[in-house]
């Protein structure tokens, strides 16, 4: 039997070894590159819905940069510098108040002249996104990527990799109720994978369907 310690290990830090790319992998390359500054183009903007997957990879190509001596900035919310140096990385673009489009339409030309490098993400493809017209055409005028949604596939192959970190087999038909129960986005099945570890651990029972169930409706 294992042992609920076992469960107790902090979240891994995002890097692009530990994203599953699916259909994405022209993208993860391409954040690689540029991380390693390797990058023809000096503007790039992810795009995706909420748990694609878009903050993981912006984090991980700062930690990256990082790691190799680079200098990064990471922004989550309206404070952006006036000047760029290095690499910027701009997550939820359109979160920004009206200053912090301005400044971030500025910062965008600036790497456009040769200062540095922009990266940003959002929830939307720029023409689409809520923020000034400018800084959407901006956004567009450098590399674009939309994240493609993992298959089912894929999103059983995570769901059984993050089992095994936990020391955790999950039979085919747990695996099959969850990918076809619930939300379906990666981090809500990662998450009921935590949770459905730790349910099982304190009741001493191995995880089936008629366990997964009643944990479902126990937090209902």
């Amino acid at each position: 039997m294992r042992q609920l310690v076992l469960n107790i290990q902090p979240e891994a830090a995002p890097r692009f070894d530990n994203f599953l790319p699916g259909d994405n992998l022209e993208l993860l390359l391409a954040l690689d590159a540029l991380a390693r500054g390797e990058l023809p183009e000096t503007v790039a903007y992810i795009w995706g819905a909420p748990g694609s997957g878009r903050s993981h990879l912006l984090r991980a190509t700062v930690g990256a940069a990082r790691q190799l001596g680079r200098e990064v900035t990471y922004i989550a919310d309206s404070r952006l510098p006036e000047d760029l140096s290095g690499l910027l990385a701009v997550d939820d673009v359109d979160a920004l108040d009206a200053g912090a489009q301005v400044r971030l339409f500025s910062l965008i030309n600036q790497a456009r002249e040769g200062s540095g490098l922009v990266l940003a993400a959002g929830p939307a493809a720029p023409a689409q996104l809520e923020v000034r017209a400018d800084l959407a055409t901006r956004l567009s005028w450098g590399l674009v990527f939309g994240l493609r949604p993992l298959n089912e596939a894929d999103r059983a192959t995570a769901i059984h990799e993050r089992a095994a970190a936990l020391g955790l087999q999950l039979p085919q038909d747990v695996v099959r109720y969850l990918l076809n129960h619930g939300r379906r986005d990666l981090p809500s099945l990662l998450a009921s994978v935590d949770a459905l570890d730790a349910y099982s651990l304190s009741l001493k029972r191995p995880v089936t369907v008629p366990l997964v169930r009643e944990w479902r409706v126990g937090k209902a």
